[in-house]
């Protein structure tokens, strides 16, 4: 097991939430065309819901609403690795605003999969690792252009 540990690209999560539980199904498409161009490997999807009470409570596929073959969800049917406990599941439900669902996805980076090796081959280790918001990368790029504009004169 830990060869196949060295082998790995490295792993992220996220969680996405659905505003009144209401999931459309559009992504889940590009997200099995990702898995298929081997670009991402799927570690663990699990699916929660906050009751009004803040109740966090774990979803199964076939607890989703709307047709669960309309969404394509059955392929995603034993992507669970069991590495996200019920702890787990309760903090991604923390961050959910009451009565809406959340979709929790632990995914290998396959792509990065053979620079990560190169590292750990060479003694490198990541010590930090973030993401930018795409909300906080416009601000940025909208207080600029306005910092830009209020120096030029009209």
């Amino acid at each position: 097991m830990s060869d196949d540990i060295e082998d790995m690209g490295p792993v992220d999560y996220l969680v996405v939430e659905f505003p009144g539980n209401r999931m459309t199904g559009e992504a889940f498409p590009l997200l099995v065309d990702l898995v298929d161009q081997g670009i991402i490997h799927i570690l663990d999807l699990r699916f929660v819901m906050k009751d009004a009470d803040g109740t966090v409570t774990a979803l199964e596929l076939t607890d989703l609403d709307g047709d669960e073959n309309s969404f394509g969800l059955s392929v995603f049917e034993g992507a669970s690795s069991e590495m996200l406990d019920q702890e787990d599941l309760e903090e991604a439900g923390n961050a959910l605003q009451p009565g809406n669902a959340a979709a929790i996805l632990v995914y290998e980076n396959r792509w990065a999969a053979p620079f990560a090796r190169a590292l750990r081959r060479s003694g490198a280790q990541m010590v930090a690792s973030g993401r930018i918001p795409v909300q906080a990368l416009l601000a940025s790029l909208d207080a600029e252009e306005d910092a830009a504009e209020g120096g030029r004169p009209s």
